[in-house]
């Protein structure tokens, strides 16, 4: 155990033990703190160890009307709002799971439209070299018609030397 868990534990059993000190607390009650401590240990018996007050109803083996009326449910909620007392390792770990997931959707968004501008520069250098290959080759035939006239036109033209 960490530290950290070590003084959650120590914060969750002191709420108890003033609720316990302030209150008789009947068999239920127990039941409740128990299934609490359970899930906030990271041992659920029964669900899959979120801290929710559905999975603390189920660890407790209690209905959700008699949760509410337990004043356990009332340090439950104080205790959870308190930001000394850390969650459990498994809800940490489901946090920066979904934190993760998160920035991975957003990491292969950008890739995407990495790629779709990549394409779209792909595309329009194809065009221009489309279209420039068209005017070397208008060019080329152009060049070929005037040496054809050149040709034939020897006896009356005197090319320059060095061109």
């Amino acid at each position: 155990m960490t530290a950290t868990t070590t003084d959650s534990d120590r914060a969750v059993q002191a709420a108890f033990a003033r609720l316990a000190r302030e209150r008789s607390l009947t068999d239920l009650d127990r039941q409740i703190m128990n299934g609490f401590e359970r899930l906030m240990l990271g041992r659920p018996e029964i669900s899959d160890g979120t801290v929710t007050v559905t999975n603390i109803c189920a660890e407790a083996g209690v209905s959700r009307a008699s949760y509410y009326r337990s004043p356990v449910a009332a340090v439950v909620k104080e205790l959870l709002a308190a930001p000394a007392v850390a969650r459990p390792e498994a809800e940490e770990l489901r946090a920066e799971i979904a934190q993760l997931k998160k920035a991975d959707r957003k990491l292969r968004s950008e890739k995407a439209a990495d790629i779709r501008e990549l394409v779209d520069t792909v595309s329009t250098y194809a065009d221009h070299i489309q279209a420039l290959t068209l005017r070397n080759a208008e060019l080329e035939e152009e060049n070929r018609i005037l040496r054809r006239k050149l040709e034939k036109a020897a006896d009356n033209v005197t090319p320059l030397n060095g061109r």
